[in-house]
């Protein structure tokens, strides 16, 4: 497979990872990603990166939130650590919306351009 501008997409063989999943089918899942060596045995020399997943309701529907537990070395301090990255996750999204707000509220609206309010047919013909 090759992109538009004609390189190859190549993977990183240094940096490769076994994803593990698991779940309480209550409140969300922890992805473990071990890494791996090239050969595929487990590569002792980097460490495991644990995330946490899971979907919150909203007026709009389902959302689905994720972060990475910091810190965790073991499953059971994922386990721990698992509200704390829900929280941060929900806490960043909070701050993206607010700049988006904020950046939309800034823009100065010109009657006729694309997103902006179009003037009545009648203002056109005057």
């Amino acid at each position: 497979m090759s992109e538009p501008n004609g390189k190859e997409i190549q993977m990183d063989a240094g940096n490769l990872y076994r994803e593990e999943t698991i779940t309480d089918m209550k409140a969300g899942t922890l992805r473990k990603l071990v890494p791996v060596t090239a050969e595929g045995a487990d590569d002792p020399s980097r460490e495991a990166i644990f995330t946490a997943v899971t979907q919150v309701m909203t007026p709009g529907g389902v959302l689905p939130l994720s972060g990475e537990v910091h810190g965790a070395k073991t499953l059971a301090e994922a386990i721990e650590g698992f509200p704390a990255a829900i929280k941060q996750a929900l806490s960043d999204l909070r701050e993206e919306m607010e700049a988006m707000q904020r950046e939309r509220a800034s823009q100065i609206v010109v009657p006729g351009r694309d997103g902006g309010p179009q003037a009545p047919p009648d203002l056109l013909s005057r």
